[in-house]
This record gives structure tokens, sequence and C-alpha cells, in this order.
């Protein structure tokens, strides 16, 4: 214990009118003085909602937690905050992840709480409550929703997302009937968690987990399996003695920490998107983390994890019956910087030692990869100036070093209107461009970079060919897609000077991305470049457009970041 006061008591002790304010509310909803007198009282941030199924089982998990706040003597209030639904929510989660890290930060420092516990799992709702956390700085930890149970379609296993991607396909060039899909869409998300895939969500919760903002092991825990709620009261157990411990995010998180999340993911066969939100997690806590570091760690650090898609077979149940991350991490130790601390009060080195693995074929050894490719790469070039990502390891080798035609959509809408023509100008040599999806131009980066193989080259066989966007794309995903495209076209970013039959050159062991184009032709095209017009005239729309960051800089808001101002003080209790 530090002996420092408790935050909470400059609400509740002071004997003053405003004191009694405080208290005589508190004891207005059923509560008595032993309830809150010289205990910590622990807020739990919840993204329960009625439409979130990754987080349905949340309404009974917080009671969970609060049984293990109160056995370890806190007091716990739950403080619900936007959901976040990644399956409903319009056009994108991403245009509000940074509300819900406005949302949580001001919980946190608006009320009488000295510690948080942090419930997601959702793809943006776990850098969402984070990101906040860190900004706020007081004591925290992250409960992770947990994967779902794997699918389920007649004996045969299913993934969520990359088997619907699959089977969509399937129904599109006339393989499979309306009644088997309906099939696949019964079977296919059996229960509540989050997608069981190595998707985004899978992805955010093992790089808590790496970051050390988790009790060990917990990203792995299967949503429905028991040892989800044992791991919900630990972590209620766990956050009322980081308040005696003052144990705040700024004393846990290090650049070692996010060069360990770094190793981690790339070890996990990570989504995309976890380069988008570990940037701007580091930079919210002062370090920093760009496209280089990402690109260094793939170079040297192979995909372990056998989970689709960049795996072969096998889902977050089987990992988690393999050994989870404590037992990958574990391969990692020559990779890893061990000293870094956790919120345990321990090492990540003491967290994972004599980490045991069940499955060498779910948790690969070094010697024995998944995958030759890495998780992620990023390329440059006169597309991409700032960057670029893909996921070779999720790709068809042929397409790793290509040079092909572009076909330019100039919208989502017009793609989606376009791709089934029978008459489309386009061969599996092509390499489709989709532009105006970025930050601004999406709004908000939706994931629409998976763009659909054309109709026609499905009934030809083709499953898989190059495509370029400044969008994002589903953790489920696979296949040659390159990504978030920086500057995005919608702020004038080179992608907008792209036309179809441009050659485009693809070499992703050189690292780059380029267009045949000479400079002088493309000084002519960005001379007669006309931007569009603004798409928010208020609202957050309107506060989203004038200070969302660029892909490469993670997509924060510019006056959240550390480098912004001076941090916020504890406000006034008059």
């Amino acid at each position: 214990m530090t002996g420092k006061p408790l935050r909470s008591a400059c609400w509740f002790d002071t004997d003053d009118l405003r004191g009694f304010g405080h208290r005589s509310r508190l004891m207005q909803m059923g509560y008595g003085v032993e309830d809150w007198n010289g205990r910590p009282v622990v807020a739990i941030i919840n993204t329960w909602s009625d439409i979130n199924p990754c987080h349905a089982h949340f309404r009974q998990r917080v009671e969970d937690v609060k049984r293990g706040v109160l056995q370890a003597g806190g007091f716990p209030l739950e403080l619900p905050a936007i959901s976040l639904s990644e399956n409903f929510v319009k056009p994108t989660t991403m245009l509000y992840r940074n509300l819900l890290a406005m949302e949580t930060e001001e919980l946190l420092r608006s009320h009488p709480v000295d510690g948080a516990v942090l419930m997601g799992g959702c793809d943006k709702t776990t850098p969402g409550l984070i990101l906040g956390a860190i900004s706020a700085d007081l004591p925290a930890i992250f409960l992770p929703a947990g994967p779902m149970l794997r699918g389920n379609l007649r004996g045969e296993v299913l993934g969520s997302g990359s088997d619907a991607w699959k089977y969509w396909d399937d129904r599109r060039a006339g393989k499979i009937d309306a009644q088997e899909w309906q099939a696949v869409e019964a079977g296919i998300a059996r229960s509540y968690g989050h997608c069981m895939t190595m998707g985004t969500a899978s992805t955010m919760t093992a790089i808590a987990e790496a970051m050390g903002l988790t009790l060990s092991g917990a990203s792995s825990v299967p949503a429905a399996d028991s040892g989800h709620i044992r791991m919900a009261t630990e972590t209620g157990r766990r956050i009322v003695a980081m308040v005696g411990e003052d144990l705040r995010p700024s004393l846990v998180l290090s650049l070692a920490s996010f060069k360990n999340a770094i190793a981690v993911a790339m070890a996990m066969g990570c989504s995309t998107n976890a380069i988008i939100h570990l940037i701007a997690m580091a930079r919210r806590a002062g370090q920093d983390i760009g496209l280089s570091d990402f690109e260094a760690a793939s170079r040297t650090i192979p995909v372990l994890a056998n989970i689709r898609p960049s795996g072969e077979r096998y889902l977050m149940e089987d990992f988690y019956y393999a050994g989870g991350l404590p037992g990958l991490m574990s391969r990692l130790t020559s990779r890893l910087s061990l000293d870094a601390l956790t919120i345990e009060g321990r090492t990540l080195g003491a967290a994972i030692e004599g980490a045991p693995i069940w499955n060498d074929d779910v948790i690969r050894p070094l010697d024995r990869p998944v995958s030759t490719e890495p998780a992620l790469a990023v390329l440059y070039g006169n597309i991409a100036p700032l960057g670029c990502v893909m996921k070779p390891s999720a790709a068809e080798q042929r397409l790793l070093n290509h040079t092909g035609p572009a076909l330019v959509f100039d919208s989502y809408a017009q793609m989606k209107a376009e791709i089934d023509d029978p008459d489309l100008a386009v061969t599996a040599d092509t390499i489709l461009v989709m532009r105006g999806a970025g930050p601004q131009g999406g709004p908000g980066m939706p994931e629409w970079g998976m763009l659909p193989i054309p109709k026609k080259l499905l009934e030809q066989g083709v499953r898989d060919m190059l495509r370029v966007s400044d969008a994002r794309m589903s953790g489920t995903s696979y296949g040659a897609c390159i990504l978030h495209v920086s500057p995005e076209a919608h702020i004038g970013g080179p992608l907008a000077l792209v036309r179809s039959g441009d050659p485009i050159r693809v070499d992703v062991a050189g690292r780059s991305i380029s267009l045949g184009i000479d400079e002088a032709e493309l000084a002519r095209r960005r001379a007669a470049l006309r931007l569009p017009e603004p798409r928010f005239e208020r609202g957050y729309g309107w506060m989203f457009s004038r200070h969302i960051g660029q892909a490469h800089e993670g997509c924060d808001f510019d006056f959240l970041q550390t480098s912004f101002g001076a941090p916020v003080g504890e406000p006034d209790i008059l």
C-alpha cells in the first residue's frame, strides 16, 4: 500500500455541504456509510448493450467483477459507456473509437473513483477504453470479453468473418444455394463473445495483455467458459490492490510495453488494424511508435499462432486449449523485453515463466512457423508516400510481386454497383483500386478494403487478386489487400490521381508500391484535381473531420494526444 489518500475521499469525507450532498445521494440509492467509508471506489466501465453480441454476457460479468471488488474491500460502481457494436454501427465503429476514448477519460475524471475496470472486446472498444484510461491515468485494468465458441456447419468448423467471405464468394459463384447460406448464418456465431478468428477483436485483446494491462492469460479465455467468470472476479479483486499500490497506466506502459505488443501481434498473425490502434495508444502514453517499428518487427518475428485467417485451420478456442497467450509469449522470450511491468505488479517475464504449450501445431515453435511471409508489411511509393499496409501471410504467393492495370472505383457504392457486371473490364491480373474511404473520406475509415472478387472472375475460379484502398479491412478477412494508403484520396493524396488502366507495381519483398506514370503527367492530374466538399457541417462529424489524424498517425484526434497540451488537472469539487 502507498498510503496515498483515496481520490474518492475528496467527494465523501469532507464535513461540508457538498460532502453532505454526495453522501446523502448515495444513501438515496440504498447504500450505507459502511459501503464506501474508507473503501476504494472502483468504476466498472461497461460497454454492454442489447445490440452488441460480442458483449452480450457483460450484463452478468459486471456482477462477477463487482463480487471480486467487494471481496477485496472495494466499493464497485458500474458506469455504462457507448457500446460500439462492430456488426451494426454505421458507417463504421472507427468513426466513434475516439468518442469512446473521450467518454472513458471524462467518466473517470469527473466521478468519485479511485480505479477502473475496463470491460471491452469488440473491435474498437479495447483501444477506445485504453486510450481514455491512459489519458485519465487512474489505476486501470482491462477485462477482455473473450472469443465466442467455434462455429459449426453440418460438422464442419466455421470461423467468424473468414468463412462468411468464403461462403459469400461461393454463393455469388453459384456453388451454394440460399438454404445452405442460411445454414451458415445460423451456425457461424454460436455463443456470445467476439470473433474467434484472429480478427481485430482477438488481436487487440492479446495486445492489451502483451502490454501488461490484463491478468496473465485473460485475453485467451473463451467468453462462454466458466474460467471467464472466475477471471472477471479476479480482475475485480486485483483492481482494489492496484489502487492501494497506485499502479497507474503511466507506470506500466513503457516503450518496451508497446514493442512487446508489436512482437506479439506479429507472432499472432494479427489484424492490420493493430497498427492504427497501437500507434494511437503509444502516442497517448508519450511513446514514439510508428510504421517503422512494425516493419522492423515483421522482418524478424514469424507467425506462430496457427489461427485463421493467416493460419490453416484453428480458432481462438483451440488457441486457449493449446496454452493461450502466455504459451505463445513463452516462445518469444528472446524477442521480448521481459522486465516490462504488468498490472499484476510483476514483470512480463515472471508472468509467462513456465507457461505450458499443449499443442505444437496450434502454437508453433520459432523454427516451424505458420508462414514464411510476415504478418504485416509496410509499403511505400508514389501512391503511398506516408505508407500503406498489407497482410502477406493471408495472400496468395503469386500476388506478392505483381504488376497489373488499375481498375478504379471512386467510392464503395460505385464498386458495389459495378463489381458483378459481366462486362466489367477486369482480369485476374487487374489491380482493383477503391478510394474515398479513409479517415475523412469514409468517413471514419470503414472496413471496406477487402473488395469482393468480381463475379466473372469467381466463376473462373479466381479467389484472390490485388486490391488497393485507403480503407481498413476486417481482421477476419484474407487476401492480397493493400490498405491504409496515406495520405488518403479525400484530402488530395496521390491515390486520387490514379486512373483505370494505369500500371501499378507491387513488390512486397522490396516493400514498395508504385504507379507507373511519369511525374509530369501526375503534376497535370494534380493541378486538375478538385477535392470533395466537406462532409459535415455540424455535430460530432464536424469535429471529427477537423481533428482526425491520418492512418499512419493512428487516427487519433490531435487535441487528445499527449503532445497537444498540459495534462488535465482534477476537477474542482465545490
